[in-house]
């Protein structure tokens, strides 16, 4: 049977709605069922368009943003290609503060939607506290330039809104059924929106946040640099509530890596870091809950956004060595 498709009026209505997968091949036989949400369907390939929308959204219906205005972030990439696509669809200058440590492939999408980019250099494309901190800042700078709304993603409790339906939707993909829902922290808000709703239907749901492992700042650790894009920015972030998690697991970089090439390779599914770190840390859950669970994680981008990075460079390299003449 053929499922119809909705006609969209505008590009903004598209976004949500993305598909529920079981992993088959990477998650071993004593392990729980792992499902994830292929967040890399929405418009820009990321799930950051959900928080774009809502806060651009809530930040009209308020009068902080007017007709006119420009928008000010920082953004390791994700979030600033969702707020140019937002941006873009609305009318709205897009002012974004990125570095040098995040993929080229991320900073052309970006410019591709019309963002205008300052970028912030880094110590040897590692991200640390300091980066993150020198690109608010410069961020704050630009934001006091009159007509000029800065969404501060860090900050911006509306943001914890657009992940809600999210959580509407796996409860509903899932048939109601879910044990564990694990989701790794940037700014918190993806993590507290779906838990919201997911402890609101099954209140004895285990929550599980991931960390990258050479900056457990969660854990208790020291802050370091690594290498996956969109999470540890070295300090606690604002919007992080330590009361909704059961459990922080922390991934290393090389785990991450390793897992987004294996979820290409053996389930099809192209991904970013962060998406390997989510699975790495669902599979550490659902082997401790054990067969029969269940355990939900976020494929939170496309790993279209990371085609200019080690993750896949070095991949690709090994593999034309090994090719042979059709």
């Amino acid at each position: 049977m053929i499922r119809a498709m909705r006609l969209h009026d505008s590009v903004l209505t598209a976004i949500g709605h993305t598909p529920l997968v079981r992993l088959r091949r990477v998650v071993p036989p004593d392990c729980a069922e792992v499902v994830v949400k292929l967040e890399g369907e929405n418009p820009t390939g990321s799930m950051k368009d959900r928080m774009a929308q809502a806060m651009i959204a809530r930040a009209e219906e308020s009068g902080r943003l007017r007709p006119g205005d420009t928008v000010v972030e920082y953004t390791g990439g994700s979030t600033g290609a969702s707020l140019a696509l937002v941006c873009a669809a609305k009318g709205y200058r897009l002012r974004i503060v990125s570095s040098d440590a995040f993929s080229e492939d991320k900073l052309a999408q970006m410019a591709a939607f019309g963002a205008e980019l300052t970028l912030v250099p880094s110590e040897g494309g590692r991200i640390t506290k300091e980066l993150i901190r020198a690109m608010i800042a410069t961020a704050r700078e630009m934001a006091s330039s009159p007509g000029t709304y800065w969404t501060d993603q860090l900050n911006n409790a509306d943001s914890i809104t657009g992940y809600h339906p999210m959580g509407e939707e796996i409860w509903r993909q899932t048939d109601n059924r879910l044990d564990a829902f694990v989701q790794s922290v940037g700014t918190a808000a993806s993590l507290r929106g779906v838990s919201d709703v997911l402890r609101r239907h099954q209140p004895s749901i285990t929550i599980v946040a991931v960390e990258p492992a050479e900056s457990a700042v969660l854990s208790g650790g020291p802050p370091g640099a690594h290498r996956i894009e969109g999470i540890g920015i070295g300090y606690r972030p604002p919007l992080w509530d330590p009361s909704i998690v059961d459990e922080i697991v922390a991934v290393s970089t090389e785990q991450a890596q390793a897992m987004a090439r294996r979820l290409a390779r053996e389930e099809g599914l192209f991904t970013g870091t962060s998406s390997g770190a989510n699975v790495v840390a669902a599979i550490e859950v659902g082997r401790r809950l054990g067969p029969g669970a269940r355990v939900a994680t976020l494929l939170v981008d496309s790993g279209l956004k990371y085609l200019s990075t080690e993750v896949y460079r070095r991949a690709d390299s090994a593999d034309l060595g090994r090719a042979t003449p059709a």
